[in-house]
């Protein structure tokens, strides 16, 4: 128990301090509204015109799509914060080192998904451990025969529905954790509040690319369509230019104080 409590407060306490992390609710409620106003104009969007390929195409590519954003945040993340750790003095460094817990937990919770999905379709169809396994495995014990036959096939009727239950669950674990991860930013902002700011212009850029390169999801007059498109990077790096305007004047928060310098 005592473990249990020593790692729950180093978790709580594997963040910034107040004075780096201030409670700015017109910061959260920007965010919020921009995020709302994202997900009415996607949504009016796809009502409005006939996608451009089937549904299944149009929910593959936005899963897709989110793949790829994990992919880029990732990779993003992790120079960013790396970048921070050697920029910084030495004191900074031991500060944001001591703040990678949770960053760290999400790129673990990221990865369970995938690796219970494939463990749980590695069972289901037969390839983790077959019913000649079991025989083997459960024979020194029971002997060959009827029992032997009796206990292995039990097991892997159980083997088989606790596989195909993880199977369901791993799912929408997985989409939910990619996306949580993906607005979070990997939890960067435990390391520093500038990093999600300076990271998602680079996210929606390239999600921008993405989609001019593999056409639209819908078939939208031009100017609807660009505006759409352009929309959301536009927006979202204006924000992150405010936010961190406003983190500066309001706050005192800057790179360079950020870095200890």
């Amino acid at each position: 128990m005592a473990t249990l409590n020593d790692a729950f407060h180093a978790y709580v306490a594997a963040g910034p301090r107040q004075e780096e992390r201030p409670d700015d609710a017109v910061i959260a409620r920007v965010q919020l509204g921009r995020t709302i106003l994202g997900i009415i104009a996607a949504v009016w969007l796809v009502l409005a015109y006939p996608l451009s390929n089937g549904r299944e195409e149009f929910v593959l590519g936005k899963l897709v799509e989110l793949g790829i954003s994990c992919a880029i945040l990732l990779v993003a993340s992790i120079i960013g914060i790396t970048a921070f750790l050697v920029a910084g003095t030495p004191d900074r460094r031991r500060d944001f080192a001591g703040r990678l817990l949770r960053p760290v937990l999400s790129i673990l919770a990221l990865a369970a998904g995938p690796l219970a999905i494939w463990l749980s379709l590695t069972t289901v169809k037969g390839d983790l451990v077959g019913g000649a396994d079991l025989m083997d495995f459960f024979s020194p014990v029971v002997g060959r025969g009827i029992m032997c036959s009796l206990l292995s096939f039990a097991v892997l009727v159980l083997g088989w529905l606790l596989a195909l239950v993880l199977l369901i669950v791993s799912i929408p674990f997985t989409v939910l954790t990619a996306y949580v991860c993906v607005a979070s930013c990997f939890r960067a902002s435990d390391v520093h509040q500038l990093l999600p700011a300076l990271l998602s212009p680079l996210l929606v850029w390239s999600l921008f690319a993405f989609q001019v390169f593999t056409g639209p999801d819908v078939a939208a007059p031009p100017e609807v369509l660009y505006t759409f498109l352009l929309g959301g990077p536009l927006s979202v790096t204006a924000l992150s230019v405010w936010e961190v305007r406003r983190l500066r004047s309001r706050h005192g928060i800057t790179l360079r104080t950020a870095l200890g310098r």
